[in-house]
């Protein structure tokens, strides 16, 4: 949860100016996190093993590998982290072929990409990992300049919270901008002290067990994207349209809905004489 890090609704750009914009993806773009606990847990319980709240916050965007090792070391589990690793592979396989998008995720990275504003994706997943998540939102993630998966790419040493993924996505912008001038999108500590080692801003969008105290290392944290205030950080504010939020979008398509459902139930009423 946040504390009081959050900036307040101005127009004017009150931190250093951004360039460039880089994005974790689990967690922030994509609703994974759930998912990805319930995985690592129930491996756990194969094992009769707890899963507590201190070994999550410690995979929390890391690479698989680490994850695994981590995982692997700290619940005390009678299998090697390649083990680990292939199981856990073997559940992503089977429950992140249908994820949503986190609320604002599609609003802002259309936005910014919309401004000339390049964006890219830094996310500890695996290539294969990353294009079964990215399946139903192909259109969207194509939106970024480049993509860097942590997890399989050569030039990432080492993962998060080492600066290595973000410091790799900075570089293969073809313009090089300075590291100051990017601003990094998290979820995660462990992404947000990455950037921080990277010698970038950063936003963390945390989870509501995440403590306060963890999100001190962040420029801001804010609840949501959707609370998101690019004008702060010297970026082409929403225009009205951005202001079209996905709530107001989902309220209309539930609308909608209903309307065709209360259509179809007239209809078939007249059809079948009542």
């Amino acid at each position: 949860m946040c504390e009081k890090k959050s900036l307040k609704n101005t127009k004017m750009c009150t931190n250093k100016q951004v360039t460039h914009c880089i994005f974790d993806m689990d967690g922030l773009l994509l609703d994974t996190e759930p998912i990805f606990e319930t995985m690592v847990g129930d491996i756990a319980k194969m094992y009769g093993k707890p899963y507590p709240h201190d070994v999550r916050m410690r995979v929390l965007g890391t690479t698989e590998q680490l994850m695994a090792k981590i995982a692997v070391t700290d619940l005390g589990l009678p299998i090697t982290p390649a083990e680990f690793h292939k199981i856990f592979q073997v559940l992503c396989r089977q429950r992140f072929l249908d994820l949503d998008l986190m609320p604002g995720a599609e609003r802002l990275l259309r936005h910014l990409h919309k401004n000339d504003i390049p964006i890219a994706l830094g996310t500890s997943s695996s290539l294969e990992m990353a294009e079964l998540k990215m399946t139903n939102h192909r259109e969207l993630f194509d939106l970024f300049h480049h993509k860097v998966m942590g997890s399989t790419d050569p030039d990432v040493k080492n993962g998060k919270p080492a600066p290595d993924i973000f410091l790799v996505a900075g570089k293969r912008f073809p313009d090089k901008p300075k590291s100051g001038n990017c601003l990094v999108f998290e979820d995660a500590p462990n992404g947000v002290r990455a950037a921080r080692l990277a010698g970038m801003q950063s936003v963390i969008v945390p989870a509501e067990t995440t403590a306060p105290e963890m999100c001190k290392e962040a420029t801001i944290c804010i609840k949501s994207l959707l609370d998101f205030k690019p004008e702060q950080f010297g970026l082409p504010p929403f225009d009205d349209d951005d202001e079209f939020t996905e709530n107001e979008y989902l309220e209309s398509n539930s609308t909608n809905a209903d309307s065709a459902n209360s259509s179809d139930s007239e209809n078939s009423e007249t059809s079948n004489g009542v």
